[in-house]
């Protein structure tokens, strides 16, 4: 949470470094006071990661210094000719059509908060239009480069006979098996393994919190680690988190995708995605392996449907296995 008397605009949280014009503008104390009070609805109300935050800072920085740069030092300042010509200052600039849709949907978010809290009469990002991006398919891990990622790591755990070792293999196992994101992996406490019902218990974006089942490679693993592994590198700041780190404190996110880039750079051929690479990965598979999207939604946390639905790729071959068992002229 921001201290009382920290600036959130541009002398706080920067769209980027590369434009120190605009780091050393300052936002007039009514613009400066609303996105302060917009970042800790993010933050407390709507539970949001710290990465996305500063996504949100920055775009909603930008545009009230886009703004104000109209001689508009006000917030309601901003209609629908505000938001179109920032978001063409953007465009002009070469900003990616990726970029302008989430600079626009950042923008449709504060206004729709500004008008529920009263500071907007009404809300001109809902009549805000932008560019569909280009959806990229994810890189993926193949299926059998995954499993030889996953037993290269094991065989390595079982020759070095180290602690981190063990959870470096746990960790792998646990990524691929449920999809989860590096953020929920490290967040996880000992806690929220049901040994039982092989599942883990994540805390995911929104603070909504879902059941994800695991499969008995990924259990297995978690056990060794948990009953061999992790006691010989426990220590008083490791309190009740799943992953540690070699000094003992809860795992954090940057050295869990050191993990990931490790194991995939050990198997000559497997791409370097990391974290999310193992999260698109689970998903492409299970799909291509049956599954109903609903289902992998509902694995993967994802709040809408369409989120999901980046994933239906399929592989040539089961398109043309599928055609083949269900058209009468095939």
């Amino acid at each position: 949470m921001l201290a009382p008397n920290q600036a959130v605009g541009h002398r706080g949280v920067m769209p980027s470094p590369a434009h120190p014009s605009q780091a050393e503008r300052r936002l007039e104390p009514g613009l400066e006071s609303a996105l302060t009070a917009f970042v800790r609805h993010l933050q407390d109300e709507r539970g949001l990661s710290a990465h996305t935050v500063r996504a949100y800072t920055s775009d909603i920085a930008s545009l009230l210094d886009h703004l104000q740069r109209m001689g508009r030092s006000r917030l309601d300042g901003i209609d629908l000719a505000a938001l179109r010509s920032w978001l063409a200052r953007q465009q002009s600039q070469g900003r990616a059509r990726t970029t302008l849709a989430r600079h626009a949907a950042s923008a449709r978010a504060f206004t729709a908060w500004a008008q529920r809290t009263g500071r907007l009469a009404d809300d001109p990002g809902s009549r805000l239009a932008s560019p569909k991006a280009h959806r990229v398919l994810p890189e993926v891990v193949r299926a059998d480069d995954m499993i030889t990622v996953l037993q290269a790591a094991a065989d390595r755990a079982g020759e070095d006979h180290q602690a981190l070792a063990l959870r470096d293999v746990a960790l792998l196992e646990l990524l691929y098996a449920t999809g989860i994101r590096v953020s929920e992996l490290t967040g996880l406490d000992l806690g929220d393994v049901d040994w039982e019902r092989c599942s883990v218990r994540v805390m995911g974006k929104g603070r909504k919190e879902r059941t994800v089942p695991m499969g008995h490679p990924s259990v297995m693993a978690l056990q060794t680690w948990v009953q061999v592994g992790r006691p010989e590198v426990a220590g008083p700041a490791s309190g009740s988190a799943l992953f540690v780190g070699a000094r003992g404190g809860r795992l954090g996110a940057r050295a869990a995708r050191d993990v990931v880039h490790r194991g995939l750079a050990a198997v000559p051929g497997a791409p370097d995605v990391g974290p999310h690479g193992l999260r698109h990965s689970a998903a492409t598979h299970l799909l291509e392996g049956g599954a109903d999207l609903r289902s992998v939604q509902e694995l993967l946390g994802h709040a809408t449907l369409a989120t999901t639905q980046i994933y239906t790729h399929v592989s040539v071959e089961r398109l043309r296995a599928t055609y083949d068992q269900a058209h009468p002229r095939a």
